[in-house]
């Protein structure tokens, strides 16, 4: 049994949780009326927002017999979603990097995140931190990046820095999905800090969603497919594991600085 660790002691600012219902779909909050994560109620394992069920599209990338033998790491828990998912659907050995011990406890209580298991851990302790730790290094096939401050207004982990660090936990054909989405971030100038640690090569893009985020995948070994096979596999990871993949055919390209 892997329990739930604690790496630092949480800041007494932390904004407080909460919880709101609109019809068949929950939310969390952090303090202030923006959504930080979302759950279908009668379907809590399945991804509600479009920007989270494209941050799955690593799977495009691997072979999908060898999912289950991963490693996935969601850095900000939010409402659980990606972690839910990876640990309940695609049945993968699951890490969250969690700051605030509120969010943890009301996605237990709220979100329908399981207790830790062999298979599933929740760290709290700060993300920025928490990524430096040797314990890590090449050991994250699937990484995903949604860390903002309490009102959305700007990604925390968006320096040169940060991204080395999570190049250095990737295995080999690992690779980094982040959510690009702040009312002061810029989205060139994170592409340009990605670009400089990753290479240009390694980085990949969504057209942005209607609400604004932008999923980038930026992988530790740059790949192309061939012709046809983006198409092939989207079918695929959409028969497999229910994500709707249609728009990922034409709306996941290489990036273009």
């Amino acid at each position: 049994m892997v329990s739930t660790k604690s790496r630092s002691t949480a800041p007494a600012e932390l904004p407080e949780v909460s919880v709101s219902d609109d019809g068949e779909v929950r939310h969390l909050h952090l303090g202030t009326p923006w959504i930080q994560g979302s759950m279908r109620i009668a379907a809590p394992f399945d991804l509600e927002l479009e920007y989270i069920q494209r941050m799955m599209a690593w799977l495009l990338f691997v072979d999908p017999a060898s999912v289950r033998e991963r490693h996935a790491m969601q850095l900000g828990l939010g409402a659980g979603a990606i972690t839910k998912f990876c640990h309940k659907k695609l049945r993968l050995c699951t890490t969250a990097i969690e700051l605030n011990p509120q969010v943890l406890a009301v996605c237990r209580a709220w979100f329908k995140l399981p207790p830790d298991g062999p298979k599933l851990r929740v760290v709290l302790a700060d993300a920025g931190e928490e990524i430096k730790n040797a314990m890590w290094q090449g050991t994250v096939d699937a990484l995903a990046v949604d860390l903002y401050d309490d009102d959305a207004s700007a990604p925390v982990l968006d320096s040169e820095a940060a991204y080395a660090d999570c190049r250095a936990l990737l295995t080999e054909d690992g690779i980094m999905t982040v959510n690009l989405f702040g009312r002061t971030s810029s989205f060139v100038q994170s592409l340009e800090k990605m670009a400089s640690v990753f290479g240009e090569d390694a980085l990949w893009a969504f057209k942005p969603t209607r609400e604004g985020n932008t999923v980038v995948l930026a992988q530790r070994t740059p790949t192309r497919f061939k012709r046809g096979e983006q198409a092939e596999r989207c079918a695929d990871v959409q028969a497999r594991w229910g994500l709707p993949t249609a728009r990922w055919v034409r709306g996941l390209r290489p990036v273009r600085l």
